[in-house]
């Protein structure tokens, strides 16, 4: 917590600097400028929070990992794209208040933790079954699934993550936009979509790397038998957890 009040202090630094700077620079500023400048410090806060989330791997970069492992940087960067679409509903949950409604509302949480944890299993013994048994990695043997169907998933994940679902309870707990005019809401989903999409793409970029492929499909049972492993740990953990 003494991160996120760090982040905090950091974030309204910076707004006030900025504010400052540009009323130096124009006593009489666009009532949209202004409205901005009201909210900036919560609006730095929340990417900051965001940021180090997205940067934490997590089950998001797993299931990345395993798509390029498995078929490749195309297929892995629409997997980032569905993730960050997922983002725009919990950034959205966060303006509205749902995230901070969940919370509270026990049936409501069990049920997310149940759907996450189910999804997070099913990984794992797809994950176990590419382990035991690798599929061809050819062009012709992964083109089966769609773009959609493969950006769904990476999309379905991050609304049932619990690491991303529990930065959005912080960032909510410390104060989120949900009073603020319609612009500054839009301009802060957006940010928050292009916060997730720039760095998942970069986890894309870095793991079909033709290098960083070449190593992992040479040790494809032993990644895929790995991620089994995580995707049931945190299933297991997802499911046991209690509602708090």
């Amino acid at each position: 917590m003494s991160a996120v009040f760090e982040l905090r202090f950091l974030s309204i630094d910076i707004a006030r600097r900025l504010e400052r700077r540009s009323n130096i620079q124009s006593p009489d500023l666009p009532k949209s400028r202004a409205m901005i400048a009201e909210y900036l410090p919560q609006i730095l806060l929340a990417l900051s929070i965001q940021t180090v989330g997205v940067l934490s791997p997590g089950p998001s970069v797993m299931l990345i990992l395993g798509v390029a492992t498995a078929r490749g940087r195309g297929p892995a960067l629409m997997t980032a794209f569905g993730i960050s679409c997922g983002s725009i509903v919990l950034a959205g949950s966060v303006v509205l208040g749902i995230a901070i409604l969940l919370a509270e509302i026990a049936h409501a949480m069990t049920v997310m933790r149940i759907l996450g944890g189910l999804y997070l299993l099913w990984l794992a013994y797809k994950a176990f079954s590419r382990a035991v048994n690798p599929p061809p990695l050819e062009v012709q043997a992964v083109a089966r699934k769609s773009a959609v169907q493969t950006a769904f998933g990476g999309f379905l994940l991050q609304v049932t993550n619990p690491k991303a679902i529990a930065f959005w309870l912080a960032i909510a707990a410390v104060g989120g936009v949900g009073h603020a005019p319609a612009p500054v809401i839009v301009l802060f989903v957006l940010l928050a979509w292009l916060n997730s999409f720039v760095g998942h793409v970069a986890y894309a970029l870095l793991l079909s790397a033709a290098p960083v492929r070449s190593l992992l499909v040479r040790f494809r049972s032993w990644v895929e038998g790995a991620l089994g492993l995580f995707f049931v740990f945190a299933g297991y953990k997802l499911l046991t957890s209690s509602n708090r």
